[in-house]
């Protein structure tokens, strides 16, 4: 009486979500790289090491954005015997490395700013609000490149919040640099230094706690188990529900299995077909989760698979 369904009859991924942002990770990188080669060249020229800070960041913004163009070349390839799912977490290890680079890059910011504080260096203020500037419009080109597919995929969204992360460290290298040019106040650029660390951190942790969540096969972020559960209980014929597992693969790409008592009045009265599109709608209309998986069982059946185990 067990019986297997997915809704669509499809059990291997044909794309993910972050392929459809391809074009818009390549744009962005290509901003990136160039404004990364400017803000060097103009942290050089006026010893700003807030601007050479950005720039660094830059560098790893372009090396997220490779990886995350990669992770999509990857998880795009076609499902194996092997590899049931394909490459799909593909896209997840590069939300991840994009996440520890992103920790380093603070990190080496916040050792340098304080070096600097021991070691003062004299900014040319001028240079640097116009490489800031620079920066600053590129950024929010890139932004708006990837507002839409940030809210879609984490492999997008962590190019996104570093792009954000370079966006913020534009504006505190214009202010630190309007400080120096106005007052003359040498410890406004190690102090921009530090900010820019400083915001490069929080997010960080955040898109960390959600690729880390993704790995561990938690259940899909705005997905409530106990919900779930009693809707499934809530169908006619449905006795009980075991085994009930939830996780995702990759943005965009929910699934669930499930073990569901029915009772055989019902699946004699229905039939399997019409108790396996009962449940597969109440999921994908209430829950957003379409790639589903029902084993149908009789009474008893669960005590029996136990004693199989041992």
């Amino acid at each position: 009486m067990g019986a297997g369904h997915d809704h669509g009859h499809s059990h291997a991924p044909t794309g993910t979500v972050s392929a459809a942002h391809l074009g818009r990770l390549r744009i962005a990188l290509g901003i990136t790289l160039t404004v990364m080669v400017v803000e060097i060249v103009g942290g050089l020229l006026a010893d700003s090491l807030a601007l050479v800070a950005d720039a660094a960041h830059m560098a790893t913004d372009a090396l997220g954005l490779g990886m995350a163009l990669l992770a999509i070349h990857f998880a795009n390839r076609p499902a194996s015997e092997q590899r049931t799912f394909g490459f799909a977490r593909a896209e997840i290890l590069a939300a991840l490395a994009n996440c520890l680079l992103l920790l380093g890059v603070g990190g080496y910011v916040l050792v340098e700013a304080i070096q600097r504080f021991l070691e003062p260096a004299e900014t040319e203020g001028g240079l640097t609000i116009v490489f800031g500037v620079i920066g600053l419009v590129a950024n929010m080109i890139s932004l708006s490149i990837l507002v839409r597919g940030q809210k879609e995929s984490l492999n997008v969204r962590g190019a996104f919040l570093e792009v954000a992360a370079d966006a913020l460290g534009s504006v505190a290298v214009i202010i630190s640099a309007t400080i120096i040019l106005a007052t003359g106040w040498q410890a406004a650029d190690p102090i921009a230094s530090i900010a820019i660390g400083l915001m490069i951190v929080p997010r960080t942790v955040k898109l960390l706690r959600e690729t880390l969540n993704v790995l561990l096969e938690a259940a899909p972020k705005g997905v409530d188990m106990a919900e779930v559960r009693a809707h499934i209980m809530e169908l006619p014929g449905v006795l009980d529900i075991h085994d009930l597992h939830a996780w995702t693969i990759t943005s965009g790409m929910p699934v669930l299995s499930a073990h569901v008592v029915v009772s055989s009045e019902a699946l004699n009265a229905i039939g399997h077909e019409k108790m396996l599109h009962e449940l597969q709608g109440c999921l994908g209309i209430h829950f957003d989760v379409e790639h589903c998986t029902f084993q149908l069982e009789p009474v008893g059946h669960a005590e029996h698979e136990a004693k199989l185990c041992h």
